[in-house]
């Protein structure tokens, strides 16, 4: 059993080298605003179209950085969830326990 957790704990460490160099993207405004997350959940780009910039809704613009933004940090923890639960599931852990 110890053995199995090593190997887990070193197949775990690899992939999430792995995933902090893949990154997911998500859209406002109907790509307006776009924003790109990685696999540690961090915010890597944010593109804001000069059109979606008008000084007379300066709220519009924030509520579609913050929708993008939100969406690429939960298609971020999604993926991550997923791989994990691919590396994990097999081994007879119990779920949340990684």
């Amino acid at each position: 059993m110890m053995k199995q957790v090593q190997k887990l704990q070193g197949d775990m460490v690899k992939l999430q080298e792995e995933l902090s160099g893949r990154t997911v993207e998500a859209t406002a405004g109907g790509g307006m605003v776009k924003a790109v997350a990685n696999g540690r959940q961090e915010l890597v780009s944010l593109e804001i179209k000069p059109e979606a910039v008008d000084p007379e809704d300066v709220e519009m613009l924030q509520d579609m950085i913050l929708a993008a933004v939100n969406e690429s940090l939960r298609q971020s923890r999604e993926m991550v969830a997923r791989e994990m639960g691919r590396l994990t599931g097999g081994m007879g852990f119990p779920p949340g326990l990684f």
